[in-house]
């Protein structure tokens, strides 16, 4: 469905009245508030900033490469010049909930379209004591707040947009069936053996101590496998865990689908490049529903990245279990 369907139906939903109507059932109830620029943000998560291969403001965050020259040439006709700068930039906001159309991050309102979706569910265990599964319904929104905050008002390497709801996972069969996903994502069929779900265990090891291995594209690290690329959560060990792998599948998905870009590295200094097999060190995640991570090392870990360390299982029963990730993603750009 065409983005501006979305944009239309998520309107429709909101402004017309008896379209939206709150849900006031304890049990399925949803829950969540509005992120605060000021105390919910991790704003040390911004850092490095670095010039060329030199870290101008240091972190102890682990960084990607960046150009080792710190001038660079863009435009054409006539090359311009620039600065080769690096940062990391709150771009997007993911929700991650079982309960269909609820939006945690937009202060927990809950949408009743009338249409019949079905709901989530996690740490549901199986029988005959089977492995524990989860299932989740994600949305996912445009959210450039550097330049919303007008920190540098001429700085061209912001992404100049508006808040938008990009994606919304109750209205794509593709996130509701597993088989209907692989026509996104039919390598997933390669990955299904034990030998490379073992390999796993080393993206597990560097994303947690740094950086997740970008050639193990098919792992999310200490959460599990990236396929299916939908919300069906084949292994589950806690919301934490399952709500965030749910949360990073879709970080992948978006770039599956050309609604996510690359923007680190050598090649995006003049532009934003086609990336359709995500680079998972391009990304970071902080939690900011239920509970916000504005501080520490783990605040903001990179795809991947154990949630066993401290401060970083943040979920709790009834209230707490409806999710909302910040995405900090690395920009490395021509200043001209």
């Amino acid at each position: 469905m065409n983005r501006w369907l979305l944009q239309l139906l998520v309107g429709l939903f909101l402004f017309v009245p008896g379209l939206a109507r709150a849900q006031e059932l304890p049990a399925g109830s949803c829950s969540g508030s509005f992120v605060n620029p000021i105390t919910d943000v991790c704003w040390g998560c911004m850092f490095p900033l670095s010039v060329g291969g030199l870290k101008i403001w240091p972190s102890s965050r682990a960084d990607t490469n960046n150009p080792d020259s710190p001038i660079c040439l863009c435009g054409s006709p006539i090359p311009r010049i620039g600065i080769a700068m690096g940062f990391w930039e709150p771009a997007r906001l993911i929700d991650v909930t079982t309960k269909p159309f609820c939006f945690p991050n937009l202060g927990g309102i809950k949408l009743n379209p009338g249409l019949s979706m079905g709901g989530g569910y996690a740490a549901n265990t199986g029988s005959n004591g089977g492995t524990d599964t989860a299932k989740y319904h994600v949305h996912y929104y445009v959210y450039p707040l550097l330049y919303w905050m007008e920190i540098l008002t001429d700085f061209l390497c912001f992404e100049q947009a508006s808040f938008d709801v990009a994606y919304m996972t109750e209205i794509d069969p593709l996130w509701q069936d597993d088989a209907l996903t692989t026509l996104i994502n039919p390598e997933a069929l390669i990955f299904a053996n034990p030998l490379a779900q073992a390999a796993c265990a080393a993206d597990c090891v560097a994303a947690t101590a740094a950086l997740p291995l970008n050639e193990l594209f098919w792992c999310s690290g200490c959460q599990g496998s990236m396929y299916p690329l939908n919300g069906n959560i084949g292994a589950s060990t806690g919301m934490t865990q399952s709500g965030r792998l749910a949360a990073e599948r879709m970080v992948y998905k978006m770039h599956r689908q050309a609604l996510g870009w690359g923007t680190m590295g050598s090649k995006a200094l003049c532009g934003k490049y086609v990336m359709p097999i995500l680079k998972k060190s391009q990304y970071r995640l902080q939690q900011v529903n239920p509970t916000p991570m504005v501080s520490g090392r783990e605040s903001c870990s990179p795809i991947g990245g154990s949630v066993l360390l401290p401060r970083a299982a943040r979920t709790y029963p009834v209230k707490g279990e409806d999710m909302g990730f910040l995405l900090w993603r690395k920009r490395n750009c021509c200043v001209l």
